[in-house]
């Protein structure tokens, strides 16, 4: 009798040590899950935001439909198409104002951005409404049909020489030095979420995004 009542608490105990154990499994389980997945997609991100920047930088106009699709393509699992979707991709180009005299101003030195790294075109890719550039975001206004930024002018025509919305934020003026008008970058940045991967929004690690400057 006596190893029977042992037996039966011993039965009891591994259901407690179960239960412990598997209160601590479930989740590491999820946590690994949720890490796992969303570093696989941080990696698409990396390589779709860098690959977009480097064709952008080689002159590839995406205010195109085709090469819009392009990169949606090379998007595939994301989610995202050229205007809508859980990605977005923010193309500009940068330049800086050093002569302010093509704008009709009398000084070299007299344009309002004069001194300033300035945005000349800005494409975006992608549902536009998910997240902002960190970089600043020149006025709508200003834009044509392909993203580029006219000058300005001393008359009053609004421009990268003039216009307020065109300075470049110092989160990447910090990060890049040009010293004259000849002299330009080209940056991609790109953001994505991921709901498919959410998991109940365990660890909240489901927004992959990347920055490449060329």
């Amino acid at each position: 009798m006596m190893n029977r009542a042992s037996e039966t608490k011993e039965r009891g105990t591994a259901l407690v040590e179960f239960a412990l154990i598997a209160t601590l499994l479930v989740p590491l389980m999820l946590g690994a899950s949720v890490i796992g997945l969303n570093l696989m997609r941080a990696i698409q991100v990396t390589e779709v935001c860098r690959d977009a920047g480097h064709m952008y930088s080689y002159g590839v106009d995406f205010s195109q439909s085709d090469n819009q699709n392009l990169v949606t393509g090379l998007a595939a699992g994301l989610n995202m198409s050229a205007t809508a979707g859980n990605g977005v991709i923010v193309l500009s180009t940068v330049t800086y104002v050093d002569d302010c005299r093509g704008g009709g101003y009398g000084a070299a030195d007299a344009c309002p951005n004069y001194g300033q790294m300035v945005f000349t075109n800005r494409l975006t890719i992608g549902n536009a409404a998910l997240h902002a550039s960190g970089f600043g975001t020149p006025a709508a206004t200003l834009m044509d049909s392909s993203g580029n930024i006219p000058a300005g002018n001393a008359s009053g025509t609004a421009g990268y020489l003039n216009d307020a919305t065109t300075v470049v934020g110092t989160a990447l003026s910090s990060r890049i030095t040009l010293t004259g008008s000849g002299q330009f970058v080209y940056v991609a940045e790109m953001y994505t979420t991921s709901p498919d991967f959410d998991l109940w929004s365990y660890l909240d690690m489901t927004s992959p995004s990347a920055v490449s400057i060329f």
